[in-house]
């Protein structure tokens, strides 16, 4: 077994570190779980059939990257040796003086700590009884999810994706909303203009601003709706269609094409 492991391609990513898992295919979905989020450091203490293990890859899922560089160590000792910070996870609470952090707590200190140069690894221990005492006792913090307390069990790769999502996450600047349109774009503002001012002829020549001093009020209302729905070319064109048709212009070949 080695004892040396190469530095991960993203220096701030904490090393997954699995203690004597007992089977290859949770390691190989342990793996799937780490590249789904961009980790690549997975340490095994003593897996119990051995490393490697081809029974691990069908797990994998194509995440044969992080297997082929797994490491496999003796003992928890040699895996963490050049680590600075440990966490061990754990779905109950144990009888010794410890922090107890959330998963997204965790990110951020991987994190910072990253950040001073400080590389962390964090436990995981065996699918049917966990770490042990002795194994969490060497760890800085106990890294607790809060999930139902009537059942918070996770298997192996689950506990591993939800470590991993976190840790992502901290690091993410996906915008929480954002208009997709594959195969479209977002209507250019000279686009919505031209539309908004044949819609507000149109509900003039319907006369549909029948209280006159409301006008302006009822107009804005109407233009922020559409802007609240981020139209995209495409649909500013399907409304030209739907006003043609109200207005009783026959549609033509190309007027119906362009919609769709």
């Amino acid at each position: 077994m080695k004892t040396a492991v190469p530095a991960p391609d993203d220096a701030q990513a904490p090393a997954v570190v699995l203690v004597e898992p007992q089977m290859a295919a949770n390691i190989g979905a342990a793996a799937r779980a780490m590249m789904n989020c961009g980790l690549s450091d997975l340490r095994l203490v003593r897996p119990r059939d051995g490393w490697p293990n081809d029974e691990a890859r069908p797990m994998a899922s194509g995440a044969d990257a992080i297997l082929e560089t797994a490491r496999a160590f003796d003992s928890l000792a040699d895996a963490t040796a050049d680590l600075h910070r440990l966490y061990a996870t754990t779905a109950r609470h144990r009888d010794m003086a410890k922090h107890e952090i959330t998963p997204r707590r965790l990110a951020d200190e991987v994190r910072s700590a990253a950040a001073g140069g400080q590389r962390a690894g964090v436990l995981f221990g065996r699918e049917r009884i966990g770490l042990t005492n002795e194994e969490v006792a060497v760890c800085d913090a106990l890294v607790v999810v809060p999930l139902n307390p009537a059942f918070s069990s996770l298997n192996l790769a689950q506990a591993v994706l939800l470590i991993a999502y976190e840790w992502r996450m901290a690091g993410d600047a996906t915008p929480a909303r954002r208009l997709v349109e594959p195969e479209g774009v977002p209507a250019t503002r000279a686009e919505l203009e031209g539309f908004f001012d044949r819609l507000e002829g149109s509900l003039e020549t319907a006369n549909f601003f029948r209280v006159e001093h409301m006008r302006a009020v009822m107009w804005r209302k109407i233009r922020a709706m559409f802007l609240r729905a981020q139209l995209a070319e495409r649909e500013v064109k399907i409304w030209h269609g739907m006003l043609s048709a109200l207005e009783g212009k026959k549609l033509g070949p190309s007027d119906r094409d362009a919609p769709g």
